[in-house]
């Protein structure tokens, strides 16, 4: 997780915030302490503290004073909605840029997701993905 580039802090913040989406950081549950995220990432506890600190500031993660750092009620939800957001800016916009260039409207393009969605998950189209 941690090389491709981006602050490590950042990395941390988002493994974090993978957890989270994926369930396995349920809500209200404690969250993982920077001496653990150090650890196991094998960098300066200083570096971890600055990626629960966004999470922190996101309203992601809160303090429980002696006890640590816990998984805030709504969690889930309020990255989750960062992320369709995120996916729409980088993947949407563009692809309705195009579609209008194109002449495509609502239902050419989700024709065009139906037909690649039945393509990508037959057999012989995963087959053929392995065998490269």
């Amino acid at each position: 997780m941690i090389d491709d580039g981006r602050a490590l802090f950042l990395q941390v913040a988002e493994g974090v915030e993978d957890q989270i989406v994926d369930g396995s950081l349920p809500e209200e549950s404690r969250a993982p302490s920077t001496n653990e995220l150090a650890a196991f990432h094998r960098i300066n506890p200083a570096t971890a503290a600055k990626g629960i600190a966004v999470l922190v500031d996101k309203g992601v993660l809160y303090k429980r004073r002696g006890i640590g750092m816990f998984v805030a009620d709504g969690a889930r939800e309020r990255l989750l909605g960062e992320r369709r957001s995120a996916f729409a800016d980088r993947f949407l916009d563009p692809l309705l840029s195009e579609a209008r260039t194109l002449g495509l409207g609502p239902d050419d393009l989700a024709e065009l997701i139906r037909e690649r969605a039945a393509l990508a998950s037959s057999p012989a189209h995963l087959t053929e993905g392995t065998a490269r």
